[in-house]
């Protein structure tokens, strides 16, 4: 409640309260994305009927280099890098991606304000309609399987040696027609939570759990992105967070983190909030599956919420900033997630990454 009331005292540079103040929101212009916004955007305007949205929608560098595997661009904001030069221009007021497309250091002067409640975080199979009712087990000896992912086909290589993996690009709708329109994949890997929330859960043949192929960092949760200093919208956005969530996001991005991660080297994870403790299952894969290294460790979170004072960038971990989520639970997330990074460091996960780097950028 309290951060309703700052909101309505707050000035707009005009005079006036931000109640009277349109909230532009930025987004990028796929459908999944259109989707995923208006889903946050219905939740703030729930929580501040007395604010008007508008979406602001624009194409990100990832969604125009389209004949590139992901991990070969070199870049890592993607899909992020135009939203946020729109943020940083106050051309718009937040910014709400998918977590995973964050990366896990956020330009100077942003934070992520609000992580929402995750959706499935698994990974699914989507089968071509001639092989609707099959498994990865039981398709045929040399099927090609789609994805984007380094990290899913590392698993899979390694998990299913008898089935052949190739790139596949485009959004959801692109992707879902070049393998219903064409014989050249027999299924392809998609999040579970894309194709939930565009309404596609029937096409789901396979949901991979984690002892077929653990998740990305943030799969399954939306983020809001918003400029650190700007205290009313932080406000405004901070009642979106789910406690849980950005308890398992925050060890996630920790560990992909300290082991500067992302998608040109196959890095996974599995969280899990259970009996007061956080489980944090990290592993580092070759980029063919034949080397991995896997450890799972827990951290105690039950901790009371405390006041906090001081600016957000004081209260960040790994770009996140909630401040009503208990401070020594998001410490002892950050914690596991540097541990667990630290063991497998200690096993040899630096030589793995660096060899897939090499190889991927070759």
């Amino acid at each position: 409640m309290m951060a309703q009331v700052v909101c309505q005292q707050s000035q707009d540079k005009n005079g006036n309260g931000l109640n009277h103040q349109t909230i532009r929101v930025g987004t990028r212009k796929s459908q999944l994305a259109r989707i995923q916004t208006d889903s946050v955007v219905a939740m703030l305007q729930k929580h501040h009927s007395h604010l008007r949205f508008e979406i602001v929608a624009m194409t990100t560098t990832g969604d125009k280099i389209l004949d590139t595997a992901l991990s070969k661009i070199g870049e890592k904001s993607l899909f992020t890098k135009e939203l946020e030069n729109a943020l940083e221009k106050n051309e718009v007021d937040l910014v709400v991606h998918s977590l995973k497309d964050l990366p896990t250091s956020l330009p100077p002067g942003f934070t992520i304000g609000a992580v929402c409640k995750r959706e499935n975080p698994y990974d699914a199979v989507v089968f071509h309609p001639k092989h609707v009712g099959k498994t990865l087990s039981s398709l045929p000896e040399k099927s090609v399987i789609g994805t984007s992912s380094l990290r899913r086909a590392a698993q899979l290589k390694r998990k299913f040696p008898q089935l052949q993996f190739r790139d596949i690009r485009g959004n959801l709708n692109t992707r879902l027609k070049k393998l219903d329109e064409k014989e050249d994949f027999s299924a392809i890997i998609l999040a579970a939570a894309g194709l939930k929330r565009m309404g596609w859960e029937n096409r789901i043949g396979q949901i991979l759990n984690p002892t077929d192929c653990l998740y990305a960092v943030g799969q399954g949760a939306l983020a809001v992105e918003v400029r650190a200093r700007d205290q009313e919208i932080l406000d405004m956005v901070s009642l979106l967070h789910d406690g849980e969530t950005v308890l398992r996001c925050i060890a996630e991005r920790a560990f992909m983190k300290h082991l500067e991660g992302g998608c040109s080297v196959p890095v996974a994870v599995s969280t899990l909030v259970k009996d007061s403790q956080l489980y944090l299952t990290g592993a580092v894969y070759s980029l063919d599956g034949s080397e991995s290294l896997r450890e799972t460790m827990q951290a105690n979170v039950n901790f009371p919420l405390e006041s906090e004072d001081g600016p957000n960038d004081d209260n960040q971990h790994v770009g996140i900033t909630a401040k009503n989520v208990p401070r020594r639970a998001q410490v002892a997330a950050e914690k596991l997630g540097l541990q667990v990074a630290e063991l497998l460091l200690s096993q040899g996960a630096r030589q793995i990454l660096n060899v897939a780097r090499q190889l991927n950028d070759a």
